[in-house]
């Protein structure tokens, strides 16, 4: 508001002087100070729910009401600005958190059955499958790549190495099924002429 201080003065024999006045405006020229909860910068995994800590404002010793503004799509790996704001009704003050999602969790291969198998020489072999699955690029199944064969007319051990990566290039933990083929298959004997004969 404004205000008025009004200065006098009488000497030793009474004599007054004029009076004089000096205005003064309080003015509020200070704005509101912003403080954000948590990091200004944040790295943030694409794919799981992103969740901001806020911010709080004070202004002369008071609690100011901060609005926020922005999106952060968990879903689309990029940079992202939340905006917060406060005023004081004649000040205002803005801050902001800057959000960068990123996709750093690698995909995962299941495998449908055991990782070790007993397979009978002489018969084709049949994988059982598998299940690849990635936080952002959801089902990878199709895109999971095998090496390594399975000779199934020669007795012994073969490794199938399974891997896959996803959008941002990171790569699943190798897989690998271990096929073990064996001979449990007794021969036939088969009798020439009758099996009994007088």
């Amino acid at each position: 508001g404004d205000y008025v201080i009004s200065y006098t003065a009488v000497d030793s024999s009474g004599n007054k002087a004029k009076m004089l006045e000096r205005q003064v405006s309080v003015v509020d020229t200070t704005a509101p100070e912003i403080r954000i909860s948590g990091l200004s910068t944040v790295a943030h995994e694409a794919g799981t729910t992103y969740s901001d800590e806020g911010a709080t404002a004070t202004d002369l010793g008071s609690s100011v009401e901060v609005a926020a503004s922005g999106i952060v799509n968990e879903s689309e790996v990029a940079t992202y600005t939340i905006r917060y704001s406060a005023t004081d009704g004649t000040n205002a003050a803005t801050a902001t958190r800057t959000v960068n999602v990123v996709d750093t969790t690698r995909p995962v291969i299941i495998l449908n059955d055991k990782e070790k198998i007993e397979h009978e020489v002489g018969k084709a072999y049949e994988d059982f499958g598998f299940k690849a699955r990635d936080t952002l690029d959801g089902d990878l199944s199709g895109s999971v790549k095998v090496t390594g064969a399975v000779d199934v007319e020669v007795i012994g051990d073969y490794t199938l190495i399974y891997g896959v990566e996803d959008g941002a290039g990171n790569e699943a933990m190798t897989v690998w099924r271990t096929v073990k083929v064996v001979d449990t298959t007794a021969p036939e004997i088969r009798i020439s002429g009758l099996s009994t004969v007088a």
